[in-house]
C-alpha cells in the first residue's frame, strides 16, 4: 500500500482509468488495488468537494474502439470525463486481438493499437483534466534513431501524442531513454523494473550465492551495460558484456545480421550467471549468449528481460532447458502474455501491476514518485532478507528506523 504521509493533498481531479482492450488484465489488476487501498484510506477532508468520488467500486471509464466493415475505426467513451485525471494503459505490442477486414480476419499490430489509443484521446475532446499515458512498451522505440534515408517514428509518435493534448508518458524500460528530448516540455517517465526482477528472481530461486565469486552479470550487448551495471551494483557482484559482431554489408528481417558474439569480462566457470536486457523478441540473440556462457562453464543461466514477445515461438526455450543452456526465464506481465507461457517450467513472471497502481495513486494526488522511483532500499532490504533467511516474503515491509 503507498505511503499515506504522501497522499494527503487535495487530487488533481476524479481519478479516471481507461485500459483499451490490449491492456485489460494489467488494468483490471491496477484497477483492483486502487479501489482497494482508497476503500480503506481514512481523509479528514474525505466529505469536502475535492474528495468527491475518491473512493469508488471502480475507476475504469468505459471505453472502445468500433471498426467499420472497411477496417477503419473510431473511439467512443460511455462514461463522462469531464475534469477527470485520466490514465490511459495501453499494449501496442499485444498480438492476440483480431478485427475483420472486408470479411476476413486480421491480427491488430502495433500501427493499430497506437491508432486506437490516440482515437479514445480523441474522444474526450479536451474535457480530461489531465491525460497520461501509460505505454509500458514505447510504441516503435527501437526506431529511436536515424540511419541514412529512415523515418524517426518514435519521436514523432511522442510529438504526435503532446499535440493531441497528452501531460504525461510513462514507459518501462525505454530502448533508448534519450527519446525523450522530441518533447522536452512535457512529462515523460522511464521506469526501470529492477526491484521486481530481483523479487522475483529471489522468490523463486532458494540457493542463490549473492556475491561476485558466485554470480555475474552479463550484458548481451553495449547497449544494455547501463542496465547490467544498476542490476550488478546492487547484487554485489562483477559484470560481463557481449557484443556483437554484425555483417553492415546485409539487412535480414530489416536488421543487420548478428555474426558471432564477443565476450569481455571475467571468467564465469562455476558461477550462476543473470543475463538482462530490455527485450525477448525472438530469443535467438539472448540464447546465442547463454550458450556461449555454458561453453565458458557457468553453473546456471538466468534470462531477465522487461518485454517478452517470444516472436519466434517457445519451443526454442524448451529445447534450450532440455540441453541445459537456461534455468529460467523471467519477464514482465507488461505486455500480452501467452496462457501456455505459464505451462512452462523455465518460466517465471514479474508483476508490475501494484507498482502502477502506486504510481498512480501518487500522481493522482500531485505528490513526488522520487522515492518510487528510487526502489534501492527496498531493494538492499529484500536482498538482506533472502541472505538471512534464503528465501522473501510477498510483501514488502519497510525497516523501522
Amino acid at each position: 500500500m503507498p505511503n499515506e504521509k504522501n497522499l494527503n493533498t487535495i487530487p488533481v481531479g476524479t481519478l479516471g482509468l481507461i485500459p483499451l482492450e490490449s491492456c485489460a488484465s494489467l488494468g483490471q489488476k491496477v484497477n483492483q488495488y486502487l479501489t482497494e487501498w482508497r476503500a480503506e484510506r481514512s481523509h479528514a477532508q474525505s466529505t469536502a468537494l475535492h474528495f468527491s468520488e475518491y473512493s469508488k467500486d471502480s475507476y475504469i471509464v468505459k471505453a472502445k474502439n468500433p471498426r467499420f466493415g472497411s477496417g477503419e475505426a473510431k473511439g467512443t467513451l460511455q462514461d463522462s470525463v469531464r475534469g477527470t485525471d485520466v490514465y490511459i494503459m495501453v499494449d501496442v505490442v499485444n498480438h492476440s486481438i483480431e478485427y475483420k477486414i472486408c470479411g476476413k480476419t486480421n491480427m491488430m499490430s502495433p500501427d493499430d493499437h497506437y491508432s486506437d489509443m490516440k482515437r479514445v484521446i480523441a474522444a474526450m475532446a479536451g474535457k480530461a483534466n489531465r491525460i497520461t499515458v501509460i505505454m509500458p512498451f514505447m510504441y516503435e522505440s527501437r526506431q529511436h534513431k536515424r540511419s541514412s534515408r529512415e523515418s524517426l517514428d518514435c519521436a514523432i509518435a511522442l510529438q504526435e501524442l503532446v499535440g493531441l493534448g497528452v501531460d504525461n508518458i510513462i514507459t518501462f524500460d525505454a530502448h533508448d531513454p534519450r527519446v525523450q528530448n522530441a518533447i522536452p516540455y512535457s512529462g515523460f517517465e522511464n521506469i526501470m523494473p529492477t526491484y521486481q526482477f530481483i523479487k522475483t528472481l529471489l522468490r523463486t530461486t532458494p540457493d542463490l550465492t549473492l556475491d561476485s565469486d558466485h554470480m555475474m552479470v552479463i550484458s548481451p550487448d553495449e547497449g544494455a551495460m547501463n542496465r547490467a551495471i544498476y542490476f550488478a551494483n546492487h547484487l554485489g557482484v562483477d559484470v560481463g558484456m557481449f557484443y556483437k559482431r554484425r555483417d553492415y554489408t546485409t539487412i535480414v528481417n530489416g536488421k543487420n545480421p548478428i555474426v558471432a558474439h564477443e565476450f569481455l569480462g571475467d571468467s564465469v566457470e562455476g558461477k550462476d550467471v543473470i543475463i538482462i536486457d530490455d527485450m525477448i523478441a525472438s530469443g535467438e540473440s539472448m540464447l546465442d549468449v547463454a550458450r556461449q556462457l555454458k561453453a565458458r562453464k557457468a553453473r546456471r543461466v538466468y534470462c531477465l528481460a522487461t518485454f517478452g514477445l517470444f516472436t519466434a515461438g517457445l519451443d526454442i526455450f524448451d529445447q534450450a532447458k532440455a540441453e541445459g543452456t537456461i534455468e529460467k526465464v523471467i519477464t514482465t506481465n507488461l505486455t500480452y502474455q501467452d496462457p501456455e507461457l505459464f505451462n512452462h517450467d523455465w518460466y517465471e513472471s514479474a508483476d508490475l501491476s501494484k507498482y502502477i497502481a502506486t504510481l498512480i495513486d501518487h500522481l493522482n494526488h500531485n505528490a513526488s514518485i522520487s522515492s518510487l522511483l528510487d526502489q534501492s532500499e527496498r531493494i538492499q532490504s529484500r536482498i538482506q532478507e533472502y541472505k538471512e533467511f534464503g528465501t522473501i516474503s510477498d510483501n514488502y515491509k519497510a525497516p523501522t528506523v
